[in-house]
């Protein structure tokens, strides 16, 4: 198993509350502690709960804050928005960005993607990049070329994808929008290709994490394959029991 490092992403989506986040960032951190130095491990729940998980949490923490979304502007007359710079201010150290979700259902274009990007290195958070394709690309065999496309906007951008000035990288999520929430998984060999080739558009030292239908009885397969440096985990990060089941399969 690749645990240099090794990256686990906790994404709970639009679930939660105060108790619960409060819980479950206590509980995971705990469980972190005797874990290896290499296994990293990022929160990200609702925006409204960010200094709910901080206030958890120790000043040594191995656990550490995300936001999932942010705006591509750091302030400004937009209702609704949440900027890098306020993830920052409520503790977060990254945030996920292009999500499928987003792609699909709130039309979020790779450009978009990318002016976000930018405004997270901005505030100094690290982004985690979502990047995948649908089932219909998928059964075309398109999905090397959807890969391409995505990336594309990113490496065009002012600054490197493979890291931020002072060092800190971004990382990738590969998540076929096909297994999110389906239960489905690619096979093996499937999520092998689609990292390899992402990496070689990247760099080999580009850390590439897998999303769709991680969970307890899957996780170690997955983490088993080389080219995979961690998981981005959705449902099955919901409750304290089954994370803390994640991070021992990966530590033992």
């Amino acid at each position: 198993m690749n645990l240099s490092p090794t990256w686990l992403i906790a994404n709970w989506k639009m679930h939660g509350t105060h108790a619960r986040v409060r819980h479950f960032a206590y509980a995971v951190n705990d469980a972190l502690a005797m874990a290896p130095a290499a296994l990293k491990a990022v929160f990200c729940p609702p925006f409204s709960y960010l200094e709910t998980a901080r206030a958890a949490l120790p000043p040594n923490a191995r656990l550490a804050i995300g936001g999932q979304n942010c705006a591509k502007d750091a302030q400004g007359a937009f209702t609704g928005g949440i900027s890098a710079p306020m993830l920052a201010d409520c503790g977060a150290r990254y945030v996920i960005l292009g999500h499928s979700e987003r792609r699909l259902f709130m039309h979020e274009t790779d450009d978009q993607v990318s002016a976000k990007v930018q405004a997270a290195y901005a505030a100094g958070l690290t982004p985690i990049i979502c990047i995948g394709e649908t089932e219909a690309e998928y059964q075309a065999g398109k999905t090397a070329a959807v890969l391409e496309n995505q990336l594309k906007p990113l490496l065009d951008a002012n600054r490197r994808i493979a890291g931020a000035t002072d060092g800190r990288p971004a990382l990738i999520a590969y998540e076929p929008v096909w297994a999110i929430g389906s239960g489905k998984t690619p096979t093996s060999a499937e999520i092998e290709a689609a990292h390899t080739h992402i990496k070689s558009i990247l760099g080999s030292a580009q850390p590439v994490l897998y999303g769709g239908s991680v969970k307890p009885a899957n996780i170690r397969e997955i983490l088993s394959i080389a080219s995979v440096d961690g998981a981005l985990i959705g449902g099955a990060s919901l409750e304290v029991e089954s994370m803390c089941a994640m991070i021992a399969a990966v530590t033992t």
